[in-house]
């Protein structure tokens, strides 16, 4: 975008042409102090918005507008050509928000900062963002082959959805071994394999998957142009504690309802990558329509301000709150990525992968659907709802609400158990939420 808010456009000398005193030139972007590279939270501050380009203020403006205006003719015919693929390099500058608009540029610049990622795109939902990934990658008769379990929205728009359309999927679980992944990627290569698709930590079990040994397994089995991008759902983890671009992954996919998002007030989503893929990408998201408002792209570069801070205490809360669970007589086991044995194969994964164990766990009760349900109902802090990476505690019980269209035997094979409690920590009191669970399994 050629007028963006931190890109300015070059621009005559005012007072020369007419008299008047000139506006205020645009400072250049500050990235680096003294040599140092400046750190994503504090590049969360101001990375990619220029006060100068909107009347000094402080914090972007919100640009509700549907269309902009071209200084001239000309200037059209070469944003179209771009966008047409008539000119190499790509659509310049704005014209209509279903393509893009300020507060989504800032917005992705910023969240590409967090990967190191070369470029990003913003979203209405999460699962708007994994749905255009794949319409843009996959054709009527290719395989996805994907890591299992995925978040049950996803495993039905593979399954049912692009099944329809005659897309092909295999799978393996999230936390295979190499040679697992071998057999899975070997089998599915006999046909056009147009993408590997992983989430990791699984969705609820919280199992990790290898992406190492997938980028491996990858390149070892296809070559150059058969070569299918490894796509990531990172929204567990990321982007502070895990960033598979750094194992070999492609594409980062988030939803960003999330942690980024993270007061549970706006829905959207997010793809990271290199600009190659994200260019794909972009000419889908620009047909059909999955962009985020201005109004969301705001209120997310709001919440990037905080996100450090957030995850970082919802962490810090979480590892108190598991300590206690893991030792009460009426809980069987916690899904928590901080207590993976040593010498396990999660754990090596985790030790090579991740930075931090998240806020997000399973919780396993001693009994079934109705001893999860007494304990949901009688919590008190931790709210009955489904989603996380908020600044509340929520619980939820996946195989009945989240997952319960996913056929019982699949459930049961990837642990998604009637006693399975998901519960994701917030920024409270970390000792108000072992009352309140402890209170609850009272009930149990």
């Amino acid at each position: 975008m050629t007028d963006k808010p931190g890109k300015p456009p070059e621009r005559t000398d005012e007072a020369a042409l007419t008299g008047t005193t000139p506006r205020r030139r645009p400072k250049p972007p500050v990235d680096t102090v003294g040599g140092r590279q400046l750190s994503p939270a504090t590049l969360m501050m101001g990375h990619g918005y220029d006060p100068m380009l909107s009347e000094g203020s402080l914090k972007p403006p919100i640009f509700a507008t549907s269309t902009f205006v071209f200084p001239n003719a000309a200037a059209g015919k070469r944003h179209f050509e771009g966008v047409t693929g008539k000119r190499p390099g790509g659509a310049e500058g704005l014209v209509y928000s279903r393509f893009n608009g300020p507060n989504q540029e800032i917005l992705e610049d910023r969240l590409g900062i967090w990967e190191e990622a070369e470029d990003a795109l913003a979203f209405s939902s999460g699962m708007s963002a994994i749905a255009t990934l794949f319409l843009a990658l996959v054709k009527p008769g290719d395989t996805i082959v994907h890591s299992g379990p995925l978040y049950a929205a996803t495993e039905t728009l593979i399954a049912r959805i692009l099944g329809k359309f005659g897309v092909h999927w295999l799978d393996f679980p999230a936390g295979a071994t190499r040679e697992e992944i071998d057999a899975v990627l070997s089998k599915a290569a006999s046909g056009n394999v147009a993408l590997i698709y992983l989430e990791s930590p699984a969705n609820p079990t919280n199992a990790l998957v290898d992406v190492e040994a997938v980028a491996a397994s990858r390149d070892a089995i296809f070559a150059g142009a058969n070569k299918p991008p490894i796509a990531i759902d990172n929204t567990f983890l990321g982007p502070l504690w895990a960033k598979p671009l750094q194992q070999g992954a492609d594409l980062v996919v988030y939803s960003l309802t999330k942690y980024a998002g993270g007061h549970s007030d706006l829905v959207a989503g997010g793809v990271l990558g290199s600009k190659e893929l994200i260019n794909t990408i972009r000419l889908m998201r620009n047909t059909i329509g999955t962009i985020c408002d201005p109004n969301t792209a705001w209120m997310l570069l709001r919440s990037l301000e905080t996100l450090e801070l957030r995850m970082s205490r919802a962490g810090e809360n979480a590892v108190k709150v598991c300590e206690y669970l893991r030792t009460h007589p009426k809980v069987e086991s916690v899904g928590y990525l901080g207590f993976l044995p040593e010498g396990s194969r999660q754990r090596d994964i985790y030790d090579r992968h991740c930075t931090g164990a998240g806020s997000t766990f399973s919780l396993y009760l001693k009994g079934g659907e109705k001893e999860a349900f007494a304990f949901l109902d009688a919590l008190r802090i931790a709210k009955l709802a489904v989603s996380l990476g908020g600044t509340e505690t929520l619980a939820s019980a996946p195989a009945a609400m989240t997952h319960l269209s996913v056929p019982d035997a699949r459930k049961k094979a990837l642990g998604i158990t009637d006693n399975l409690v998901r519960i994701s920590i917030g920024v409270e009191d970390a000792d108000d939420l072992i009352a309140d669970f402890e209170e609850a399994l009272k009930s149990v």
